[in-house]
């Protein structure tokens, strides 16, 4: 693996990329006091895959490609998604509760791109899987940080492609050429874009024919002539620079981008769909499928920090014996083992692709999962909330301890339970604060539109659910049937 320490993967972002933040353009990701967050939680991968410790879980011997990231590896049998899940609820573990998403997004979309391509070449002809299955080797060879842009824009939401106003609100094709085609729009939400090496574009949505040109997949280098990357305001990270008990802010950020591609252009070699309509759904959906199944993952992950901090909390208070506290507690442990459940139901059950051999996650556990995590965190939330208090929303700041007027104060009123002190307890209620503060909003928006919105969810649970046997049943039940059919 040619980027396989920390050092090199550091290096490669150093390479002229286009990145704005807060109006001002960026000289050096790496360097810039907000996204330099995003860049050393991303560089844990590199780190952990080369720590002893780590190693087992982070690198897999490939029969083909020698040492590859774990997170690389195509689901061969159903045990390989099981041991997906535990790779990324246990990396979100060990990055405090924060899903690294570097690799784990992008492995994503190449397991769903070489199942839709070799359909698409099928029925059509075509040679995207041979292209995807280079790039795939380019980015394993490479171990490769990747990030992906699906949602476009999309302007008018009750308007097609075609029928915008403005045509590029979903990204399309704009000129094709015997050597490449030349690519116009925009993608919302591309989490860890500005610190990636490459970003892989697929299709937002079904398509029509007259939405041919936007029906397009692709992968460039994120510092290609043309890609503009605007990030987000990292709150999280601008309010731990002043505070240094928000270690996750420091440490564990993730930022998102509007990445922009103005005229970009994209060789054919790099092209995974182009113009062929009817296969747009296939690739907008396959993705999800992979990616709701990571977000059972890491979002297991989150609650069992959530978890610890509820207990610390009702411990440090001493009101872990208090009947509603431990109401409070065990709803965040049934969200946790909830999506535990799911998750490992969603591999146990899932389904081999025939064509390449690929195992999809149970694409009915994977979406039950998903609504779970979806339509419960802020329920979670006001439970961690109630057993920490009101000191979530009033602590005094770190530097207040620090100032020697202040702490002998602090130590003596706001200790807890007899047995702890005060520094302790008020660290653990910092750390709630700041999942309900700094990074209240962004928690509370990805929680519930992460992966696809609640409704996405909805539908594709609804339209792949098997009802026979429960129509079956019911008939039955009903006495329309005199036996059970199966």
């Amino acid at each position: 693996m040619a980027i396989y320490n920390v050092d090199k993967y550091l290096d490669s972002l150093n390479d002229g990329r286009e990145v704005y933040y807060r109006g001002e353009k960026v000289k050096n990701v790496v360097e810039h006091p907000a996204l330099g967050s995003a860049v050393r939680h991303a560089a844990l991968i590199y780190k952990w895959q080369n720590d002893p410790k780590y190693r087992n879980l982070l690198t897999y011997n490939d029969k083909k490609y020698g040492e590859i990231s774990s997170f690389y590896h195509i689901p061969e049998i159903r045990e390989d998604l099981l041991n997906r899940f535990e790779l990324i609820y246990k990396t979100t573990r060990m990055g405090r509760g924060t899903f690294n998403i570097i690799q784990a997004i992008g492995s994503d979309a190449l397991f769903a791109l070489l199942i839709a391509t070799k359909e698409i070449d099928s029925k059509l002809g075509t040679s995207y899987y041979s292209r995807v299955e280079k790039f795939y080797r380019y980015v394993v060879e490479n171990n490769l940080a990747l990030s992906v842009a699906q949602t476009d824009v999309k302007g008018d939401r009750t308007l097609r492609p075609n029928e915008q106003e403005d045509p590029d609100l979903y990204v399309r094709i704009v000129k094709r050429m015997d050597d490449g085609i030349i690519v116009r729009g925009a993608k919302a939400h591309t989490t860890q874009g500005p610190v990636s090496n490459e970003i892989i574009v697929l299709p937002t949505r079904a398509m029509t024919k007259n939405d041919a040109d936007y029906a397009l997949a692709f992968a460039v280098p994120a510092n290609t002539k043309g890609v503009k990357m605007i990030s987000k305001p990292e709150k999280g990270a601008e309010a731990a620079l002043n505070d240094p008990w928000f270690v996750v802010g420091r440490e564990n950020v993730e930022t998102e981008s509007l990445t922009i591609f103005d005229d970009v252009f994209v060789p054919w070699e790099r092209v995974f769909l182009a113009g062929e309509w009817q296969y747009a759904a296939l690739v907008a959906i396959m993705f999800p499928t992979y990616h709701r199944f990571t977000a059972i993952s890491y979002r297991a992950g989150i609650a069992d920090m959530l978890v610890g901090l509820g207990k610390l909390l009702a411990e440090y208070n001493g009101v872990d014996d208090k009947s509603h506290i431990r109401r409070d507690i065990v709803e965040i442990i049934k969200y946790k083992e909830l999506l535990r459940s799911t998750g490992y139901l969603a591999a146990h059950e899932a389904d081999q692709d025939k064509a390449t051999g690929i195992y999809v996650p149970n694409k009915v556990m994977t979406n039950v999962g998903k609504l779970i995590a979806n339509e419960n965190y802020l329920d979670i939330v006001k439970h961690l909330v109630d057993v920490a208090g009101g000191l979530a929303a009033t602590l005094p700041s770190s530097n207040d301890f620090e100032n020697s007027d202040e702490a002998k104060y602090l130590k003596k009123y706001l200790v807890g339970k007899k047995g702890t002190d005060a520094i302790t307890r008020s660290k653990i209620i910092s750390m709630t604060k700041e999942i309900i503060s700094s990074f209240g909003a962004l928690f509370a928006t990805a929680m519930i539109h992460a992966e696809g919105s609640i409704e996405a969810s909805i539908l594709e649970l609804y339209r792949s659910y098997e009802y026979e046997e429960s129509k079956n049943l019911a008939k039955y039940a009903a006495g329309i049937d005199d036996e059970l059919k199966n």
